[in-house]
């Protein structure tokens, strides 16, 4: 399968609105993040999306994705949902709706803040054609032609999912602790990626530190680091990450084995 880094900033994105820091005035492209998500390429071809942030749009265009078979929604933040209108492009595309996977308080949340598309009867602008579909952690799914396994990890104290792709890759982002019965699914993966918010402790994302020791427990063959703010530069702080650790940027494409 193919991972594309579609955005690996934080809520605020980098640079961040009225901030006059060194990293939000980079030149370097690679310090510049948009909201954080990911899309899968199937070895069938078919695209997975991991959450709908702000700058869908921008990703989607910047990205050159023609076509989405699915959305999975790892929470309902709003840098992981508020660029649910821009599925409307692929509904019509595709001539259909978009098959959309999330647990029941984030259908709910769905429901509520993106009203206008539950209504029936005719709207200005059109709206997102979706689908709902229930996951629940450790429950997996086959979409794509891929495994896709649901995973318990806690945001604070919000239960959210990360995802396992295959049996080599997972995301886990906006966490802060994986639970006892998460963590065998999530272990010597060929390729992780994981929170690591910023430098300082943070009340609902791992820090740096904290990142590093979840990756010592959990021993992937590469870790990439997302949900990134704007404490990392990106050459500096690779520069001081041990062997197999690495930021990922916004564009930021690789392969991973799926069997």
């Amino acid at each position: 399968m193919r991972v594309t880094v579609l955005g690996c900033g934080t809520s605020h994105g980098v640079p961040m609105i009225a901030c006059t820091c060194d990293i939000c005035r980079s030149d370097d492209p690679k310090n510049k993040r948009l909201r954080p998500s990911i899309l899968i390429t199937a070895d069938s071809g078919g695209n997975i999306l991991v959450d709908t942030p702000p700058e869908m749009r921008i990703a989607a265009i910047a990205n050159k994705i023609e076509h989405i078979e699915a959305i999975v929604y790892t929470h309902s933040h709003a840098d992981h949902i508020f660029g649910m209108d821009d599925v409307r492009p692929f509904n019509y595309k595709q001539g259909g709706a978009m098959q959309v996977y999330a647990e029941q308080e984030v259908q709910d949340d769905i429901r509520r803040i993106f009203g206008y598309a539950f209504r029936s009867g005719p709207i200005a602008g059109g709206r997102p054609q979706i689908q709902l579909s229930m996951v629940r952690p450790q429950e997996p799914l086959k979409i794509a032609d891929t495994a896709v396994t649901p995973l318990r990890v806690y945001h604070g104290a919000l239960p959210i999912l990360a995802y396992k792709f295959g049996k080599n890759f997972a995301y886990v982002t906006d966490v802060n602790r994986i639970p006892d019965e998460t963590i065998p699914y999530l272990m010597n993966l060929d390729v992780l990626m994981l929170d690591a918010v910023r430098i300082e402790k943070h009340e609902t994302h791992f820090n740096l530190e904290e990142a590093l020791a979840a990756i010592n427990v959990l021993k992937p063959r590469q870790t990439y680091l997302t949900h990134l703010s704007h404490d990392f530069d990106y050459t500096k702080t690779n520069a001081s990450l041990p062997s197999g650790v690495k930021l990922t940027y916004d564009g930021h494409v690789f392969d991973v084995a799926d069997d």
